[in-house]
């Protein structure tokens, strides 16, 4: 707001000094209009400038240098060249601003190509600081995982939160169905735990794309933006992102990755919380919420059952680990261990 109104300041005060002192000897409206014009033109200017990185920045102010210096060298050969007067006067302008111009375009067009190791830290810092950005989808911050994630420290940087997420989750969390209003309340609460802890750095951006429609798009946009990675748990828009070449951080991915690995010959101990759904089936859970099927385990259910995996069947599911209890597998109360020995399968399931 005080940028804005910077900027009307800097127009109409233009607009009144071109009124008053009346230059090329125009009438005092035409005056002050073409002076508003000119400062708005500035203005234009200034906010290209903004919108450009720092080597493009400096590309730039190198080229239009360059173009300065070039153009005063053709000049003194036009001087001399040509008879002094108005046509050589306007020759010499001429050149000055193709040079300008043309260097101005050329150095802005390069300036990518600067080596950081050649101009120093400075470059690297900025593209670290760029690097270092996750935007998070609506989808991962009503997970909630991504909280406990970020709390280890396995992810830095800087989360980034747009505030058309940041809309999604109030529309979520406004539903009239209360399955929607539950889980955008709790990505609501999601966030406010990110925020409270003092070593993330969390940050809403006002970034938003008008003419795109869908959050996920919108996301993707962003991202290339700010060249950064989106964190998701949607396999849909992983899916879009590779399209259009953007790194996406899956947590599902994560947790697959995390899931402990099973060998043939192992030895576990599965708690029996309940029954299968299939005749004398129990069930019960690892620690990272895998479930578990136990054929012919409903006779221990609450008992923990110690068992040693035979074989490892990979499903379009999950896992399915085949096991056999052993002979002292159960620990009943009266500590009494079961001697019948069962086949016993063991399910991993997403």
């Amino acid at each position: 707001m005080d940028l804005i109104l910077l900027r009307v300041l800097f127009v109409t005060l233009i607009a009144v000094v071109c009124y008053f002192l009346q230059p090329f000897g125009v009438s005092s409206p035409l005056a002050a209009g073409c002076g508003a014009v000119a400062s708005a033109a500035v203005i234009v200017f200034e906010l290209r400038v903004r919108a450009l990185n720092l080597r493009r920045l400096i590309g730039a102010v190198a080229g239009s240098v360059l173009g300065i210096f070039g153009a005063s060298l053709f000049c003194l050969v036009l001087r001399s060249a040509l008879p002094a007067g108005p046509t050589s006067a306007a020759i010499q302008v001429f050149v000055l601003l193709l040079m300008t111009y043309v260097g101005l375009l050329v150095g802005t067009s390069k300036g990518e190509l600067l080596s950081p190791t050649a101009l120093g830290t400075v470059f690297t810092g900025e593209k670290i600081t760029k690097k270092s950005f996750k935007v998070l989808d609506t989808s991962v911050i009503i997970d909630g995982r991504i909280a406990d994630v970020a709390e280890t420290g396995f992810m830095d940087g800087i989360y980034v939160i747009p505030e058309f997420v940041l809309r999604e989750l109030q529309v979520v969390a406004d539903s009239t169905d209360s399955s929607k209003r539950q889980r955008g309340r709790r990505g609501l609460d999601m966030l406010q735990r990110m925020q409270s802890n003092t070593n993330l750095q969390i940050q809403i951006v006002p970034d938003d794309f008008p003419s795109i429609k869908e959050v996920d798009l919108k996301l993707l946009e962003l991202a290339k933006k700010w060249d950064a990675k989106v964190v998701t748990n949607d396999f849909n828009l992983n899916k879009v992102a590779q399209l259009h070449r953007v790194e996406v951080l899956n947590v599902n991915d994560l947790a697959n990755a995390l899931k402990p690995v099973v060998l043939p010959g192992e030895k576990m101990n599965i708690l029996i919380l309940k029954e299968g759904k299939e005749y004398n089936q129990g069930v019960g859970y690892l620690d990272d919420g895998t479930m578990v099927v136990v054929d012919h385990a409903r006779r221990v259910i609450g008992r923990s059952v110690e068992i040693t995996v035979t074989s490892v069947l990979q499903t379009a599911s999950g896992k399915m680990i085949f096991g056999r209890l052993e002979e002292n597998g159960t620990r009943p109360e009266n500590g009494r261990p079961d001697t019948p020995r069962t086949a016993v399968s063991v399910e991993f399931t997403h």
